[in-house]
């Protein structure tokens, strides 16, 4: 028999309660969505470990800090959200936890783990859509986190709904409605309040997937509906569909919504929502799929969207082709905001490759069109030019782009030509993101399609900084206990030392892509790679 002193069951007993104590509940870790958690004693350096070749079972002797590992899926996107001792994960069904869904049936999964070991609890799945990629990319599963609050988690699944589910499911021994006719209220199936069918009440009609990370202001729910074009990419199947919702999240009762992209949308609708109370207004803000950035009184007014500013994110004369040649992108990642101010980056679907991008600092407190530019006519400049979808300046037709004195850009950083040779190279250009800012001490990080970790001075939007990661990177970095960690494509998880100069600590691979962002709990690192969510803590020794 195994024996332990009682200074290491102490010991063990004291981290689980920590574990438990710790939250970091939606994407963000608040609506204002900065990924800056309070976190202390992180640890720099961790091996993941080995998995068999047959089995995919995880040899925990083989790894170094790591508390415990959880099997995903086959693809995992959704970032990982901690709150009431459970650990949630967006993912496929490549693992199978649910007897009735084999692994060999294709789902969207929302699995939910216990913190203290990483054992599995239960799971809400989404069977594919039947209209298939256009609405449903196979494999893809859920690409989102959830919000939690107390007994209750919010979440979009990959159907297009707005979902209300008990984060007991049925271990508490109870049925919660109004919802009560899940098909098998077992143990490990997800106990569903309410859903929100956005195609089928509202005539959204999501691009390849539905994406949205919820957030909340008391009783209101705030919601990207992830409405985009059709299979063709050139039409959008109901621009009367709303973009952006605010729901009573007690119920699903849609309190107000707005379709202001309207027609305008170039591809999908993925951002995620923010909320703060900027300028003695409460305002919730929406990356639209146009590239514009919307902002809106979060209490409505009678029932309707009261929209309160609007901020162009690409220059006027760039414009949106098909093929991924494009310069004018739309918004994936999530408006941040810190103190008072809010950042914003362009992107697009990663599938159409790299390209140009852009990253603004914004002053929430103007209203109007606030972008830094107009689009006018050469010969009268205070006619603007009516609104189009692909480019909004096309100089051979008489339109120029003007400053506007409205402008609530405080700074752009498309990229700066630090060696003075008069052109942007590959390390000194900003380009497309799905990332999303963290900012800390003065400074502002985000990583970008291309691979390059950009560092800025929050102020002035001056670059510090650029690390070539080598590969793609999909999420956004974590800053913690002084600490900068931002994942990869290849599967690297690269550490910084937070500062104004360079300095690498550790670049730690995962075994797997890493196309979500690293979460800090306590004293624990939270790290999903394609297949499995590792809890990573100094001095861990795994079960």
């Amino acid at each position: 028999m195994r024996r332990f002193s009682s200074s290491v069951v102490v010991i063990a007993s004291l981290a689980a309660c920590q574990a438990l104590a710790a939250e970091w509940n939606q994407w963000g870790g608040s609506p204002q969505r900065n990924n800056v958690p309070a976190a202390t004693n992180l640890p720099v350096e961790w091996q993941p470990g080995e998995f068999d070749p047959e089995t995919g079972a995880w040899k925990p002797e083989t790894s170094e800090n790591v508390a415990w590992v959880a099997r995903l899926g086959s693809q995992s996107y959704g970032n990982p959200v901690v709150a009431g001792g459970k650990a949630y994960v967006g993912t496929n069904n490549g693992k199978g936890w649910l007897k009735r869904y084999p692994a060999a049936t294709d789902l969207g999964c929302l699995l939910a783990f216990d913190v203290r070991d990483g054992s599995f609890l239960w799971q809400d799945s989404s069977e594919k859509l039947p209209t298939g990629r256009v609405h449903d990319w196979p494999l893809q599963g859920i690409c989102c986190a959830p919000l939690v609050e107390g007994d209750r988690l919010w979440y979009v699944t990959s159907r297009g709904e707005v979902k209300c589910l008990d984060t007991e499911g049925f271990r508490d021994g109870e049925n919660d409605g109004p919802c009560t006719t899940e098909q098998l209220p077992a143990e490990d199936e997800a106990d569903v309040v309410w859903v929100l069918d956005m195609m089928k009440e509202l005539g959204v009609s999501q691009h390849n997937m539905c994406s949205c990370s919820v957030t909340s202001a008391g009783d209101l729910l705030f919601v990207n509906t992830s409405n985009g074009v059709d299979e063709g990419h050139l039409n959008l199947p109901n621009p009367d569909a709303p973009s952006f919702l605010c729901v009573d999240k007690r119920d699903g009762t849609v309190l107000w919504a707005d379709n202001t992209p309207g027609p305008y949308v170039l591809h999908g609708q993925w951002s995620s929502p923010a909320y703060a109370e900027l300028g003695g207004v409460p305002q919730v803000l929406f990356g639209g799929g146009d590239g514009w950035l919307y902002a809106f009184d979060a209490r409505g007014e009678n029932g309707a969207a009261k929209l309160l500013w609007q901020f162009d994110c690409n220059p006027k004369e760039s414009k949106y082709v098909l093929g991924g040649r494009a310069d004018r992108n739309h918004i994936i990642g999530t408006p941040v905001v810190h103190d008072g101010l809010v950042y914003v980056a362009v992107g697009e679907d990663p599938e159409h490759g790299e390209g140009v991008g852009h990253l603004w600092s914004v002053d929430p407190t103007k209203r109007g069109d606030v972008s830094s530019e107009l689009a006018v006519h050469v010969d009268d400049p205070t006619k603007p030019v009516a609104r189009r979808r692909e480019q909004a300046v096309i100089a051979t037709q008489g339109e120029v782009a003007r400053p506007n004195p409205n402008s609530a850009a405080v700074w752009h950083y498309p990229g700066r030509d630090t060696d003075g040779d008069g052109k942007l190279g590959f390390e000194e250009t900003m380009h497309r993101t799905c990332g999303t800012v963290a900012i800390a001490d003065g400074l502002l990080f985000v990583a970008d399609f291309s691979g390059l970790f950009h560092c800025l001075d929050v102020k002035t939007g001056s670059p510090l900084w650029t690390h070539d990661m080598l590969a793609a990177c999909w999420g956004s970095p974590l800053i913690a206990d002084g600490k900068v960690y931002i994942g990869d494509e290849d599967g690297d998880i690269t550490v910084f030392r937070l500062g104004r100069d360079l300095e690498i600590l550790a670049e730690i691979n995962m075994g797997n892509s890493v196309y979500s962002t690293p979460i800090a709990v306590g004293d624990t690192l939270y790290i999903a790679n394609k297949s499995h969510l590792f809890a990573i803590r100094a001095a861990a020794t795994a079960p």
